[in-house]
């Protein structure tokens, strides 16, 4: 055990650790569950408020574009005032607006809502990792930042088992409704998750000071925000129109895909755990080329399988990669930025990520018209898996850095 290790293990207790990791994850879950939600949602609501579809996943896009804001307030909170109380803050803020969108009473209020809504999103991931890579011993960070970040995964699929239970016996607004109780994980964090100690240790005296810290340290923050827009091509770039191409190529059913998706979503828990543990003995950027080189393999499988059992294994491994080096990212990064800034800096840099890697859809459905739908899936993620593994051999880690001490 290392210096670093010991102070942790000082300050927390095994029980204090698991806490903070489990607020952590089940922030990031029911963030991602509130977010998938409207998914689901988009014919039930274009009727509802009399719109085109496409006003629907406007609102989406709405969220995803003040995700930043959310990271930029929440991660300088976190940087001046403590992990615990800006995590409080935010699991509550985005309950209640998920709460109220489902009293919209009209398309204008809805947009509105899911607008603010993504200020709260925005704002979960970087502290939330912040809180759990600091509360645990550094031999541990490669394995449950692959739990935390396999939050997102499992939320997507407790929203769609909300649509096959909810939506039905319910209705639409009881899905956002439902959306509400995360506020409760507020109580949680409230009397069982401690502060972290490298918080305290490197706590800065102002605003200013943090923001200078992370304009000190623009080249990094630049890579990162390179790394996180490639990240995201490669998750959004897999995951969010599969469904659509097993469904216009293959002609398969909603139900049968639904049951694709569970099963590529399983995969992908599986995957970030499997992945993050293997960071601790090959390093983070070996073992996130090593995802990368499986999710490579996958996309013959993935776009051009003629059966629907070629296809799932195809969409299975496709995804044990993908969440495999997504894994990695809430210790890679964290390790990454320097001590004064780390509740801002890797939560800014993943939203801006987003935000950039937006286009994706968009690209890959202009790719369709042109070659085809799965030569657009695979020639995309081809080259995105060329540049993000570049990207990442090129950068650099530092795997096992002390946080306190």
């Amino acid at each position: 055990m290392n210096t670093s290790e010991a102070v942790v293990e000082a300050s927390l207790s095994r029980s204090d650790q698991v806490h903070a990791v489990t607020a952590s994850f089940l922030g990031w879950t029911l963030d991602a569950f509130d977010f998938f939600v409207i998914v689901f949602l988009v014919d039930t609501l274009a009727a509802q408020f009399h719109v085109p579809a496409s006003k629907i996943i406007l609102t989406i896009t709405a969220t995803l574009a003040m995700r930043p804001v959310g990271a930029l307030l929440f991660g300088v909170l976190a940087d001046r005032y403590g992990r615990r109380g800006p995590l409080m803050a935010n699991v509550v803020f985005f309950s209640l607006m998920e709460l109220a969108c489902g009293f919209a009473p009209n398309y204008t209020v809805f947009f509105i809502l899911r607008a603010i809504f993504g200020i709260g999103m925005g704002g979960e991931w970087g502290v939330g990792a912040s809180l759990a890579m600091e509360s645990v011993p550094a031999r541990w960070r490669g394995v449950l930042s692959g739990v935390v970040q396999s939050g997102y995964s499992i939320g997507y699929l407790l929203a769609a088992l909300a649509a096959r239970v909810v939506l039905p016996l319910w209705g639409w607004r009881a899905m956002f409704w439902v959306g509400g109780i995360p506020a409760l994980l507020a109580f949680y964090i409230r009397f069982r998750v401690k502060e972290s100690e490298a918080w305290k240790q490197h706590r800065a005296p102002t605003v200013g000071a943090i923001l200078r810290t992370a304009s000190g340290h623009w080249k990094i923050f630049s890579y990162l925000v390179l790394l996180m827009t490639l990240m995201m091509f490669l998750s959004h770039g897999t995951q969010d129109l599969y469904p659509h191409f097993l469904k216009e190529v293959h002609g398969f059913s909603l139900p049968t895909i639904s049951y694709v998706a569970i099963l590529y979503n399983v995969a992908a828990v599986i995957g970030a755990c499997t992945y993050g543990y293997f960071s601790e003995h090959f390093g983070r950027r070996r073992a996130m080329l090593l995802a990368l080189a499986l999710a490579m393999l996958s996309i013959p499988a993935w776009a051009f399988g003629k059966s629907l059992g070629v296809l799932v294994v195809g969409a299975c491994f496709m995804q044990l990669g993908v969440q495999g080096a997504w894994g990695i990212i809430p210790a890679h990064l964290n390790e990454l930025v320097p001590d004064g800034a780390r509740g801002l800096m890797p939560g800014f840099a993943y939203q801006l990520g987003i935000l950039m890697a937006a286009p994706t859809n968009t690209i890959e459905y202009a790719l369709r018209d042109r070659f085809g739908y799965a030569w657009a899936l695979a020639g995309f993620e081809i080259v995105n898996i060329v540049l993000l593994g570049t990207v990442i051999a090129l950068g650099g880690e530092k795997k096992g850095k002390s946080f306190v001490g």
